[in-house]
């Protein structure tokens, strides 16, 4: 059974950063993408970043580009997001999620997922 664990969520005020973290455990990811997504209230989730866990190519939404960056390091089965320069509109569960196929901005595509964790970003 697959089992991603966020964590790193918190308050922050506007302009500061945080790095979200999803260790994962289950099986082995070098076949998987994880991606990182968010959903603010009222709002449908929202894609924001994609790595392959084999080699390393990210992908980004346009409005996080040069402020996030995923990362993931293969030892730990962890994968991260740091947040810099956070908004207020940056508010929001974000969510890790595993990716048999390859990695997708779609979260429909996605196989595993976590529980998510609080990012509130105050102005």
């Amino acid at each position: 059974q697959v089992q991603l664990v966020e964590s790193g969520g918190g308050l922050v005020q506007a302009g500061g950063s945080l790095r979200l973290s999803c260790a994962a455990s289950g099986r082995t990811f070098s076949r998987y993408a994880m991606g990182w997504f968010r959903q603010a209230p009222g709002k449908e989730r929202e894609f924001v970043a994609v790595i392959s866990w084999s080699a390393g190519n990210t992908y980004y939404a346009d409005s996080m580009k040069g402020r996030f960056t995923i990362s993931r390091d293969a030892a730990k089965n962890t994968v991260y997001l740091q947040m810099n320069s956070l908004k207020p509109e940056d508010t929001a569960v974000y969510y890790c999620a595993a990716d048999l196929g390859g990695g997708s901005y779609d979260f429909q595509d996605y196989d595993y997922w976590g529980q998510g964790t609080q990012v509130t970003v105050s102005s």
